[in-house]
């Protein structure tokens, strides 16, 4: 074979090589973004927790395949103001016995999800999945919930258990889904 023969097959092999490495290139950066912007500022938390980015996208990527097998399910509407009007109930109850209410939240957001077809043996499974669905408003859970079992241990005063309540109503509204508060965060004192 002539020489001009070699160099024409070492030039489509060296192109073959950069179209593969610019095409994973793309595609890496594609992900990036796609997860970036589905989840928020939990891929951010993700990456800073696991520490590598390909393994905190793996993370993401696995929870997204993992609530795709889930069968989660919007509530009926009888449902919806069965739990609108017990939310009511322990609003009030915060006022007199802020722990207790704060208990009683924890409870009812884990009623919804049940209802709604999360799965709900295991907090952090329980904060993954919600990343999926709600990414605005699961840091809100995590603090709430780490408020929660602080309280449990006696180490919280009232403004953190207000700090608690208003996280788990953020939390809350998302997964009742009503109209006027779907994928919209709400920041509101107890």
């Amino acid at each position: 074979m002539p020489v001009w023969g070699w160099i024409l097959i070492a030039v489509i092999v060296v192109i073959a090589v950069v179209a593969v490495i610019v095409a994973r290139l793309v595609s890496s950066r594609q992900r990036t973004e796609r997860l970036r912007g589905r989840f928020g500022p939990e891929y951010e938390r993700t990456v800073g927790e696991v520490g590598n980015l390909d393994a905190a996208e793996d993370e993401l990527a696995a929870r997204e395949r993992k609530r795709e097998k889930l069968d989660i399910v919007s509530l009926p509407p009888e449902a919806r103001a069965k739990y609108a009007d017990s939310w009511r109930t322990v609003q009030i109850e915060f006022v007199d016995n802020p722990s207790s209410a704060v208990g009683a939240a924890d409870r009812l957001v884990i009623q919804v999800m049940r209802e709604r077809g999360y799965p709900i043996d295991d907090f952090d499974q329980r904060a993954a999945d919600i990343s999926v669905d709600h990414p605005k408003v699961v840091e809100n859970y995590r603090r709430a919930h780490s408020i929660y079992l602080a309280q449990e241990q006696g180490d919280v005063g009232t403004e953190d258990q207000r700090e608690a309540f208003v996280h788990y109503r953020a939390l809350f509204e998302q997964l009742l889904e009503t109209d006027e508060n779907k994928d919209k965060p709400k920041e509101t004192r107890a």
